[in-house]
């Protein structure tokens, strides 16, 4: 377990709780809400043997006046966005509290957690060959990930029930697409797994 390291994706106040971005704009998923129950003991468990558990977070860059520095998609996808949301360091740009803390926070400001951050050289200095993935969502920040993670030549794993999408079909499709790439498993198998 040494050469392995859990990787949270986005699993942020402002995606998740009540009182986070999303929730206040009446963007929510009950896909995204069974996460948290779904992964915390896959948490606990790398917490019990020492591995590393690192979060990844989305950012927003503030710019002058603090309003953030946001993308024309993402302006278009999510034009709710708005000043203080997903700025490290706030309540919502934070790992949720049923999951936290993690080992390691890297910030990003794309869907791969790869892209213009630390996460590669982290994972290099810590000597990780082999990521287990779960997250939001699946075929935005988890995909793009697991992607940019299997060409640099890591052993990936996603967690199929420890991921979710907006929508259930496209979740499963993107499941199923990384499955090329990456081999899947459930929260109980890799739990199940630790325990041999």
């Amino acid at each position: 377990m040494s050469e392995t390291a859990l990787i949270l994706i986005d699993m942020q106040n402002d995606f998740l709780n009540k009182e986070g971005a999303y929730s206040r704009a009446g963007v929510t998923s009950e896909n995204l809400a069974k996460l948290p129950g779904q992964l915390a003991p896959v948490v606990n468990k790398y917490r019990d043997t020492g591995s590393w558990i690192i979060s990844t977070h989305f950012t927003l860059v503030p710019g002058k006046g603090g309003e953030p520095l946001i993308s024309e998609h993402l302006k278009k996808l999510r034009p709710f966005l708005a000043k203080g949301d997903f700025v490290s360091g706030s309540f919502g740009h934070g790992l949720i509290d049923e999951l936290g803390p993690s080992d390691v926070v890297i910030e990003k400001i794309a869907y791969s957690a790869f892209y213009m951050t630390r996460l590669e050289w982290v994972l290099e200095y810590l000597k990780i060959k082999d990521l287990v993935f779960g997250g939001i969502v699946t075929n935005g920040g988890v995909s793009s990930t697991v992607r940019d993670a299997h060409v640099r030549g890591y052993n990936c794993t996603v967690l199929s029930d420890g991921c979710a999408a907006f929508d259930n079909n496209v979740h499963q499709v993107s499941i199923q697409a990384l499955e090329s790439i990456a081999r899947v498993v459930t929260c109980n198998n890799i739990i199940s797994e630790m325990d041999k």
